[in-house]
């Protein structure tokens, strides 16, 4: 099986704060890969690092094989990143910002409208085209963010929590597009605070406090902790200090 990310002690300081502490992990070419953590766990930092935003303070890591502090411009024309924060400019509106994603990412003219063309229909924008991209409600403006993240057919996509704040219809939509991307063989590395949408995962991992606590299939994780949902998994894991206290309440 192909390896599309691989770490091996990853780690990210800010003077004396550790962010990111030596994380070590591989993830595969088709793989949805759930990178679960409470806020503050260093998740973003990880995956910043990962795309070449962010310079590492010691470890190594590849990304599509290319190295992530020597060769980042190799690197970001084969991901594509959807971050926590909207990224797409809100006073254009929607087919200005498709085209100007487009082009950042070299595409001809032809091709940029085909795909632009295969997106919409996927994710039903072709109506909210002429839309100015600010004007709309949330849901709307990350299926748009998700659209321009997926022009150029990147091997590997970051999702950095693209479901916040999104009906659970735009969630189906959001889950139902990743599905189909990794059947076909790209690579899935996502965040997540809803548990319903980690168990679509192959793996996960789990971390606290800059370090991966925990990391296996859904299935697995809730054998060895024998918790019947991965949500209780969470919290046995991130503050198992409070659960038992519940318990002895």
């Amino acid at each position: 099986m192909k390896t599309t990310i691989e770490t091996r002690d990853l780690s990210k300081r800010f003077g004396p704060h550790t962010a990111v502490d030596r994380i070590t992990l591989s993830v595969y070419q088709g793989e949805i890969f759930g990178f679960l953590g409470a806020n503050g766990a260093g998740k973003t930092t990880a995956i910043r690092m990962l795309c070449g935003l962010l310079e590492p303070t010691s470890g190594s890591g590849t990304v599509a094989g290319f190295d992530i502090i020597r060769q980042t411009d190799r690197i970001r024309s084969r991901i594509g990143y959807m971050s926590q924060k909207f990224s797409l400019y809100s006073d254009l509106c929607v087919i200005d910002n498709l085209r100007l994603y487009g082009s950042l990412y070299g595409l001809g003219k032809q091709a940029l409208a085909r795909r632009i063309d295969e997106l919409s229909a996927l994710l039903s924008l072709s109506p909210l085209h002429g839309r100015i991209t600010g004007s709309l409600p949330w849901g709307w403006q990350q299926r748009a963010a998700l659209a321009c993240a997926n022009l150029h057919r990147p091997e590997i996509l970051f999702l950095d929590e693209p479901t916040g704040s999104v009906d659970p219809v735009a969630r189906q939509t959001f889950w139902d597009l990743i599905q189909t991307l990794a059947a076909g063989g790209t690579t899935i590395f996502v965040t997540t605070h809803h548990m319903d949408e980690a168990e679509n995962c192959g793996r996960i991992s789990i971390m606290i406090d800059g370090r991966i606590a925990a990391l296996d299939t859904p299935r697995a994780l809730k054998e060895r902790t024998g918790k019947p949902t991965l949500h209780e998994v969470f919290l046995h894991l991130v503050d198992p200090h409070s659960e038992s206290s519940k318990e002895r309440a």
